[in-house]
C-alpha cells in the first residue's frame, strides 16, 4: 500500500513540475465547482470590450468544452447566470469592477507579465453566484488562463496539429484555490518556421489550396504557439513572403496575440521573398551601391508593421541567407544600421528604441561583433548554436550587462554546410535540456526562438522548448525524463506512456550520434562496427 501511495505521489508530483498546479479534477467533491455537470457547461462571460485575442481563446474554450462533453457552452452577452466562467484582463471595465471587490489583490496581477490568476469566487458580481474568474495581467495573461483550462480538462496544445484525441468527461470540477503560473522567465519565446519546402508547402497547397501560408494556416499556427504559452513567431520564408502573400496574415497573428518577427536575415519586417520577386526592377542587393533603393525597401517595411508588437530585425546580410562580403566591412554594416534607426524614427515618429530590434549575430554577422561593431543599448542581441544544437556564443559578465538583453537561435532543423539536417526529430533531450539551461544560466533571457523546420515532426522539442522556456528551473538531472513521459501520457495516453517515452529518449539518442543526412559508406565498417 505504501509503495502504490508512493507511486502516486511521485506520478502527481512529476505532472505538477511541468504545469501549473493541477485544478481540473473529474469526480466530486462538497466544495468543488461544477464546471461540467452530468454533459451540460456553465455558460462563458467575456466583456464585450474586451482584446479580440482574449474573444478569440474564449471562443476556443467553448469549442474544447464541446470536444470534452459533447455541449458547446453558451456565450453570455452579460455576467447574469448562477455559474459561470468569467474571462478577462485586469484593465477592462467588467474586470476592473470585479478587483475592487477584493476577491483578488490587484498586486497580483498589476504590473506583471503575462501572468494569469484563476480562482472560484463566491458572487463576484451582482446575478452571479459563483464563477470561475480568470484575470490576466495583460491579454496573453488571459489567454494563458483560458488555455491552461483546456489542458487540464483534457485538450492538448496539440489537438490539432497532431490529432490528439479528446477524452471524453461528463463532469468536471474545479478545486477551490488560487492557481498561477506565475511569469515568464524568457520575455520572447517562439517558433521560426524554416526549409519549409517541400513538406510544409505540399501539405498547405493540398489543405488550403494555395501556394503560401495565409490567414487560415497561420491562425492554427497562432494557436498552437499561444496554447504552449509562446508569443512569437518568425514566419516560413524559402518561398513564401508573410507580410505580402496575403495582408490578413499580420492582422490575425497581431490580433490574436502572437509577435512576429523576421529572420536573421530578413531585415526591417521585409521577407526575402518580397526582394527575390522583384530582383531585376531592385538591382543588387548591396547597400554600398544600391542604398536608395534598398532605404525605401526598409521603410515600406516599417511603415506596413505600423500598429502592431512585432520585432524588427536590423543589420543585414547577403542576398538568400549569404555573407555580406568577402571582408567584413564594419563601417558599412554601421551605417545600415543608423540609417534604418533613422528610418525607424521617421515612420514611427517615435524615438527608435521604443521599437523592440535585434541584431541576429549568426555565421559571419559574429565576426562584426568581434571586430568591435556595437549597435545602440536597446537592441536584442541574437546569439545562436552551431545549427545542430550546440551553443557556440554566450556572454560574459560584462555583456550581460547590455541593457537590451540577450536572445538565442536554436536549431532543430537545418539546412546548410557541411550537410543539412531535416530528418525527424534528432535532438537528444538532455542535450537540448543542458544548452538551454547554460544559455539561461548565463543571462540569456531576453528571447528564445526554435528553428523547427516545417513544423510536425518536431512536437516534443516544441514542447520542452517552450516549457523551459516558461520556467528552465524547474528541470534537473532528476526529473527530466518525466517531461517526455508527461508528454507522451498526453498525447497517446496513460497506458502507452512508459514505452513511447523510452522510444522517444532513445530514438533522439542514438540518431543525436549521428543524423541520417551524415550518414554515408565510411560512417561504419564491417570489420569494426
Amino acid at each position: 500500500m505504501k509503495k502504490l501511495f508512493l507511486v502516486l505521489y511521485l506520478s502527481f508530483v512529476s505532472i505538477a513540475a511541468f504545469a501549473a498546479e493541477q485544478f481540473v479534477v473529474f469526480t466530486p467533491a462538497g466544495n468543488h465547482f461544477p464546471l461540467i455537470s452530468n454533459g451540460v457547461p456553465c455558460p462563458i462571460y467575456v466583456d464585450p470590450s474586451e482584446d479580440k485575442g482574449v474573444m478569440t481563446a474564449a471562443g476556443n474554450l467553448r469549442q474544447d468544452i464541446l470536444q470534452v462533453c459533447g455541449t458547446k457552452p453558451e456565450l453570455l452577452t452579460s455576467a447574469s447566470s448562477g455559474r459561470c466562467i468569467i474571462a478577462g484582463t485586469i484593465n477592462t471595465p467588467f474586470i476592473k469592477k470585479l478587483m475592487a471587490t477584493g476577491k483578488i489583490n490587484p498586486k497580483e496581477l498589476s504590473g506583471k507579465n503575462e501572468k494569469y490568476i484563476l480562482q472560484v469566487i463566491s458572487n463576484p458580481c451582482k446575478g452571479v453566484e459563483e464563477a470561475v474568474v480568470i484575470i490576466g495581467s495583460d491579454r496573453r495573461g488571459t489567454i494563458y488562463g483560458i488555455y491552461e483550462l483546456s489542458e487540464q480538462m483534457g485538450v492538448s496544445p496539440w489537438y490539432w496539429w497532431a490529432d490528439v484525441p479528446v477524452k471524453k468527461q461528463q463532469n468536471v470540477y474545479i478545486k477551490p484555490g488560487q492557481y498561477s503560473d506565475g511569469e515568464p522567465a524568457v520575455t520572447y519565446r517562439g517558433i521560426f518556421l524554416n526549409d519549409e519546402a517541400p513538406c510544409l508547402t505540399r501539405w498547405v497547397k493540398h489543405t488550403y489550396g494555395t501556394n503560401y501560408g495565409d490567414h487560415r494556416f497561420y491562425a492554427q499556427v497562432c494557436e498552437l504557439i499561444l496554447r504552449l504559452k509562446g508569443n512569437y513567431l518568425w514566419p516560413a520564408m524559402w518561398s513564401w513572403a508573410f507580410y505580402q502573400d496575403d495582408p490578413l496574415n499580420s492582422k490575425t497573428a497581431s490580433e490574436m496575440g502572437v509577435i512576429i518577427g523576421t529572420s536573421h536575415h530578413e531585415p526591417m519586417a521585409r521577407n526575402h521573398q518580397e526582394w527575390s520577386r522583384k530582383r531585376k526592377e531592385y538591382g543588387a542587393w548591396d547597400y554600398s551601391t544600391n542604398k536608395k533603393v534598398i532605404d525605401q525597401f526598409f521603410r515600406e517595411g516599417i511603415e506596413r508593421m505600423q500598429g502592431t508588437e512585432d520585432i524588427v530585425t536590423i543589420g543585414m546580410r547577403g542576398d538568400g541567407d549569404a555573407a555580406m562580403s568577402k571582408s567584413t566591412n564594419v563601417k558599412l554594416l554601421e551605417n545600415v544600421v543608423k540609417n534604418q534607426r533613422k528610418i525607424i524614427e521617421e515612420v514611427t515618429k517615435r524615438p527608435a528604441k521604443e521599437t523592440p530590434q535585434l541584431w541576429a549575430l549568426y555565421k559571419e554577422v559574429l565576426d562584426y561583433y568581434d571586430k568591435g561593431m556595437r549597435v545602440p543599448d536597446d537592441v536584442i542581441m541574437l546569439l545562436c548554436d552551431d545549427n545542430w544544437g550546440n551553443v557556440c556564443r554566450l556572454p560574459n559578465a560584462k555583456e550581460r550587462k547590455h541593457p537590451g538583453g540577450w536572445g538565442m537561435y536554436y536549431h532543430v532543423d537545418y539546412v546548410g554546410a557541411p550537410r543539412n539536417s531535416k530528418w525527424l526529430n534528432v535532438t537528444p533531450i538532455q542535450n537540448m535540456w543542458e544548452q538551454l539551461q547554460l544559455t539561461y544560466d548565463y543571462g540569456v533571457e531576453k528571447l528564445w526562438i526554435l528553428n523547427v523546420g516545417d513544423l510536425k515532426p518536431m512536437e516534443y522539442p516544441i514542447t520542452l522548448f517552450m516549457d523551459m522556456a516558461w520556467n528552465p528551473k524547474q528541470f534537473n538531472v532528476s526529473n527530466l525524463l518525466d517531461h517526455p513521459r508527461r508528454f507522451c501520457a498526453q498525447q497517446f495516453g496513460e497506458d502507452q506512456a512508459d514505452e513511447a517515452a523510452r522510444i522517444l529518449n532513445l530514438y533522439s539518442k542514438y540518431n543525436g550520434r549521428v543524423t541520417g543526412e551524415m550518414l554515408d559508406r565510411k560512417t561504419y565498417n564491417l570489420e569494426t562496427g
